[in-house]
């Protein structure tokens, strides 16, 4: 299943390599032109129809760690890349290194810890990982300084149509591309899967500036708010409502015109929808829009319940209405009736 190869693939930020080969094996042969840029974003153009150049971003890493020293008995000392929780790392499996040398985010156990030591959280300092080495020596010939570091999470399903895995954020938008592009829609058209989104937005802004289109569509994860003492009033996105329309964001205020023609869209076509209720976090969205004259963009998001954790929750009918509005509305552009063209 494409979904799972994507997301047991280590890739963190800056270390997406082997993402791509394996999106780049899944679209050769597809009449696709292949290319990629010294940032490392990957791109696969397809001449499908007579309308101007549109994009599909998202992007290739996750969140995760790199290796960052020794210590003397061999344990190793470790960076976030990414914003994660350090309260929810402890005792957690990982994988360091592209040859995923096992390893477990060790702490000092509850036994030993003085009173004080209990009632606080974790910080980085008190972290180390253990591979089952002796020595610093011997961690050096297994792992080296600058080696990725990610959860080493099993892709499966824990219910009929609801998955568990790690990267969800945005290889589930990475696999959404892929199959959309593989339906050969009837448009001009660009998948670009960026790099280094989690540390800063930083790859989507150079795609944007080689690819140059009309109009791009960002596909993205998002934090869907139905969890444990989580208010719904206070909801962003709830996950199995449909791949959720973003308003704004810290990065992003979304074009109402393109917005409205959405929404027009999925209910004309019975395809679930939500809007993002939050205006928290960025996305690609904004670099993508801010880019050349102005680039009117879209942003859909799947909501994932416990994102950028070792064990995240994606509902594939989210997944595949998402596949399916894309779908729709790149149809509307091929018939003419999508405004790209609009303005403010």
């Amino acid at each position: 299943m494409l979904i799972k190869e994507l997301t047991e693939v280590p890739g963190i930020a800056g270390r997406e390599g082997q993402v791509r080969e394996l999106i780049k094996e899944q679209l050769k042969g597809q009449d696709l032109a292949l290319s990629g840029d010294a940032m490392g974003n990957f791109y696969a153009r397809w001449e499908g129809g007579q309308t101007p150049l549109l994009m599909l971003a998202s992007h290739m890493d996750e969140v995760g760690f790199m290796v960052m020293g020794y210590d003397n008995s061999g344990l190793i000392k470790f960076a976030p890349v990414g914003g994660i929780d350090l309260r929810v790392v402890p005792g957690k499996k990982v994988y360091l290194g592209d040859e995923k040398t096992p390893g477990v985010i060790g702490v000092k156990p509850i036994h030993m810890q003085k009173k004080a030591e209990q009632n606080r959280p974790f910080s980085r300092q008190d972290l180390l990982i253990d591979i089952g080495a002796s020595s610093e020596n011997e961690a050096r010939k297994k792992v080296n300084i600058g080696d990725q570091i990610t959860f080493s999470t099993t892709t499966e399903f824990i219910s009929e149509r609801v998955m568990k895995g790690k990267a969800f954020d945005d290889r589930a938008g990475c696999a959404a591309i892929i199959e959309i592009l593989k339906s050969r829609p009837p448009v001009k058209l660009c998948g670009a899967f960026t790099v280094q989104e989690e540390v800063g937005l930083r790859g989507a802004g150079v795609a944007a500036s080689n690819v140059g289109p009309a109009l791009a569509l960002v596909l993205e994860g998002t934090t869907a708010s139905d969890v444990p003492e989580s208010p719904p009033h206070r909801y962003s996105t709830t996950m199995g409502e449909g791949p959720a329309l973003t308003i704004m964001d810290r990065s992003f205020l979304a074009n109402q015109k393109l917005n409205q023609r959405v929404m027009e869209l999925a209910e004309r076509e019975g395809i679930k929808y939500q809007l993002r209720r939050t205006s928290i976090g960025g996305t690609d969205s904004g670099p993508i829009h801010l880019r050349e004259e102005g680039i009117p963009t879209i942003g859909l998001s799947l909501p994932c319940r416990y994102i950028h954790s070792p064990a995240s929750l994606l509902n594939m009918d989210d997944l595949q209405n998402m596949i399916d509005l894309v779908k729709t509305i790149l149809q509307d552009i091929a018939e003419g009736g999508f405004p790209i063209g609009t303005t403010y």
